[in-house]
């Protein structure tokens, strides 16, 4: 039957918004007008940069706090205050009395200086060292300062610089060797700018100091990028109970710098530390 669409007075009416439309249970409903948002892909590629930029930066956050509660392992547990030469000497006084032989009596005593000699009573400055050339080699010329390098004259205690008590011997060379390996790497580690050092090696009873070590930096990058227990025991043995690791590690980093020296001079005067390799 069709629907009444005259009013009262017999006019047709306009037809009403839905009027005569019926929709069945469960047929679909008519699709909402889409919007058209012509900036949208510009709006969600910014959104995810700031999601990647702000997940970034809630991870280096949480690196670096996990770092400043739990900071890797320090080098060493003992180290020097200040610098210079200050931290030089508190170096020697340190490390030396560590190394004893086996009746208990230190080795040798150490002396921390500025790079000089002193062949009477007058201290020479040193300004330059060269090192001897070797398989056709030229000699090797470097400038020498208190700011780049520090020597260590290792001492018998109260025997004019020899080994305190008892005969040389290859187990106590190897000992000393070991010594300056330790003295070296606290002063490359702890005393800024340094360079080089130059120990002079403890002679024979009653002779004059022939022999020194001359270490660079460079020469001990592996070690000093590590803890030094990894290098060397935190306690110094006596001159045969040292581990083969040390042995091994001793020879290798001071065996070939081992050098005998005789003192030069420039021609404007400066004095030069004439290095010449003993090693094969």
């Amino acid at each position: 039957m069709a629907a009444d669409v005259t009013g009262e007075s017999g006019a047709l009416l306009p037809p009403q918004p839905g009027a005569g439309l019926v929709h069945e249970p469960g047929a679909p409903q008519p699709a909402a007008p889409r919007r058209h948002w012509p900036h949208r892909g510009r709006f969600l590629l910014v959104y995810g940069l700031l999601g990647v930029v702000l997940a970034a930066g809630i991870a280096s956050a949480v690196v670096f706090g996990g770092r400043s509660i739990n900071p890797g392992p320090a080098w060493s547990s003992w180290k020097p205050s200040g610098g210079g030469l200050g931290a030089a000497r508190q170096i020697a006084e340190h490390v030396a009395p560590a190394y004893r032989l086996p009746g208990g009596k230190q080795i040798v005593d150490v002396i921390a200086k500025a790079p000089s000699v002193s062949p009477g009573a007058q201290v020479v400055p040193i300004h330059y060292l060269a090192v001897r050339g070797t398989g056709g080699a030229g000699d090797q010329i470097s400038d020498v300062s208190p700011s780049n390098s520090v020597m260590f004259s290792l001492c018998g205690l109260g025997q004019a610089c020899s080994i305190s008590s008892g005969t040389a011997s290859v187990a106590r060379g190897r000992l000393v060797r070991r010594e300056i390996l330790e003295l070296a790497l606290y002063t490359f580690k702890y005393v800024g700018g340094i360079q080089n050092v130059i120990a002079f090696m403890p002679p024979k009873p009653g002779a004059a100091p022939q022999y020194v070590v001359y270490l660079r930096r460079s020469d001990l990058g592996t070690q000093l990028g590590e803890p030094l227990a990894q290098s060397l025991a935190a306690k110094a043995p006596l001159p045969n109970t040292i581990p083969a690791r040390e042995v091994r590690l001793v020879d290798a980093t001071t065996e070939s710098r081992v050098f005998s020296f005789s003192l030069s001079q420039a021609q404007q005067g400066d004095a030069i530390l004439v290095l010449a390799p003993i090693a094969a």
